[in-house]
């Protein structure tokens, strides 16, 4: 009787095939870093604030051609929004990471986006790392490290929350993101205010700015709430453009898995959601709330003027919330503030 034959080893597995357009992406950003190469450009670190906890941090940042000698603009540089979106990513380039004694080495994504989680201690609070590339100076990039005694965070949404923008409207949109600077927008009412008195009613707590907008805004979105006297924080927007699986990117999937991803990372963490009702932070928000109760502090949603509404294209349907967390809603900082001093959550100001 003969002897089973043996079994081939199985070929290992092709990987997934990009979507088209993900691949034409790609195409139109080698051709441009190509060519930008060849006009003597090279590469630098547009480093955004990052976050961390006990023993890790989350290193944001973007890598981009500028002429020999030129940094990218950082959060003191005026510069029209056209800019941002004209600059030239350089796809997975490699970043060397320098936390106190510690080095690691990570790599952007495809679009040139850092965006990678390593093992750091670093005291809570805000600090800085060096990242290096192909041997350029060293660049810092802030990280706000959130200590394990902290209870208390505060999440929110940038478009019609903090800054009036009108974004919905198409062309509104496409003049405030590609021609202004930030000295033409204008901040919400009472926020800069009410985000000022969250902080230092909770000292040492993180705030996220988490949107739907651009990475390439970031720089642009910094300056704007300097300049208002918003705390700072740290970014958490999205990549425009195709993804290797389909034609756009689901921004509101962007704020599910960041959402669950700080209730993981900080599951000792309440946060405070702010958004407006005019897009879908309403929903996001009751989701979160309901997969982790534990984890919401209270819900605050900035109701929009009739003129912002019907740009926004109408309002969402208030719908009746259960005890999971409280919701409070007004028209600007000042009538929120209020409500959530009732909740305990802000003090009120004395007289």
């Amino acid at each position: 009787m003969e002897p089973p034959a043996e079994a081939s080893p199985a070929a290992p597995a092709k990987p997934p095939r990009h979507h088209l357009a993900s691949r034409i992406e790609d195409a139109v950003h080698r051709f441009r870093e190509r060519r930008g190469r060849r006009r003597g450009l090279v590469p630098t670190i547009v480093p955004f604030p990052g976050y961390g906890g006990d023993g890790w941090m989350r290193v944001l940042g973007r890598v981009v051609l500028v002429k020999p000698g030129r940094r990218a603009p950082d959060r003191y540089t005026s510069i029209r929004g056209w800019r941002s979106f004209t600059s030239i990513p350089v796809g997975a380039a490699e970043i060397h990471v320098q936390a106190g004694d510690v080095e690691h080495v990570i790599h952007a994504d495809r679009g040139g986006v850092i965006d990678a989680r390593v093992e750091a201690e670093l005291a809570p609070g805000w600090s800085s790392v060096l990242l290096t590339l192909e041997g350029a100076d060293a660049i810092e990039a802030p990280v706000f490290v959130v200590g394990g005694d902290v209870r208390f965070g505060l999440v929110s949404d940038i478009d019609d929350t903090v800054v009036v923008t009108a974004l919905p409207r198409p062309l509104l949109a496409g003049w405030n993101t590609f021609v202004v600077n930030e000295h033409a927008r204008r901040p919400v009412p009472g926020m800069p205010v009410l985000y000022d008195r969250l902080m230092a009613a909770h000292p040492g707590s993180p705030i996220i700015y988490l949107s739907t907008g651009a990475w390439n805004t970031v720089r642009t979105l910094d300056r704007f709430l300097s300049r208002n006297l918003y705390p700072r924080g740290t970014f958490l927007l999205t990549d425009w453009g195709p993804t290797p699986e389909r034609w756009f990117r689901s921004g509101q999937e962007h704020k599910k898995q960041n959402l669950a991803r700080l209730a993981a990372e900080f599951p000792h963490v309440r946060w405070l959601l702010v958004g407006d009702d005019g897009q879908h932070d309403e929903l996001r928000y009751r989701e979160f709330a309901d997969a982790h109760p534990g984890n919401v502090a209270a819900v605050a949603i900035r109701e929009l003027t009739p003129g912002e509404a019907v740009l926004a294209g109408g309002r969402s349907q208030r719908a009746s919330h259960d005890d999971s967390a409280p919701w409070v809603y007004g028209v600007d900082g000042a009538e929120l503030a209020e409500q959530l001093a009732e909740l305990g959550i802000l003090s009120t100001p004395r007289a």
